[in-house]
């Protein structure tokens, strides 16, 4: 116990433990776009997809039992993220008093990393407005509970909330290019064979579902899905 305390307690431990809950969280941002990649083959394979998510693990499980354990992980995940990202800003600030500039050669990079904090508070409010949407159905015009694709239709015709979604594209496709790169890093995939290509994967895979969830509200406002 005292050694994962220590290993809780210093620098290297915390920035361990942003990486791998980092992965999970990003493991289930790219399965949870893929999912909803379902809505472009019609309602009836959107709500059969939905519901294949709630009846997982039967019968040796109840109706959405899978569902909460793997919801209670993310949570889970998310805290200790939140929570290490806000000592390691708290010890950073700490030891550096007066603030320095630094240059780096790729400006988009560059600027994601001096995004991070205000980017990930963006994140987890955006998070908890898409909960209230389209899960709990409190911030919907038109909750029916089971019919999921009737609320991503309906949630996304209006325009306000279409464009504060895709607003949110911006500070999470930052956030996932240099989290991405920096959770590689974190955990050793750090040679001098294969290093100049973590930016451009972590570039590719931030703008793939970047634009997978942009496609979303637009396909819904402009009719393609309805």
């Amino acid at each position: 116990m005292r050694r994962e305390q220590s290993l809780w307690g210093s620098t290297v431990g915390k920035k361990i433990t942003m990486a791998v809950s980092g992965t999970i969280l990003i493991l289930f941002v790219l399965l949870h776009m893929l999912g909803n990649l379902k809505v472009y083959q019609g309602p009836e394979a959107f709500n059969a997809y939905a519901e294949g998510l709630r009846t997982f693990g039967k019968p040796f499980f109840g109706e959405s039992q899978v569902l909460w354990i793997l919801r209670i992980g993310l949570i889970v995940a998310l805290i200790l993220h939140l929570v290490a990202a806000y000592q390691l800003t708290v010890r950073a600030n700490r030891a550096r008093q007066v603030g320095y500039k630094q240059w780096d050669g790729d400006l988009v990079f560059s600027y994601a990393s001096r995004t991070m904090r205000w980017g990930g508070v963006i994140i987890l409010l955006f998070v908890i407005y898409h909960l209230l949407h389209f899960t709990f159905g409190n911030a919907h015009p038109d909750f029916v509970h089971g019919d999921v694709y009737h609320n991503f239709v309906v949630g996304f015709q209006s325009v306000p909330v279409s464009l504060a979604y895709i607003a949110a594209m911006i500070p999470l496709g930052l956030h996932l290019y240099h989290g991405f790169w920096s959770m590689l890093q974190t955990l050793g995939a750090n040679n001098e064979k294969y290093n100049h290509i973590r930016r451009p994967i972590a570039a590719i895979l931030a703008l793939v579902i970047v634009l997978a969830n942009i496609s979303f509200p637009v396909a819904v406002l402009t009719g393609l899905v309805r």
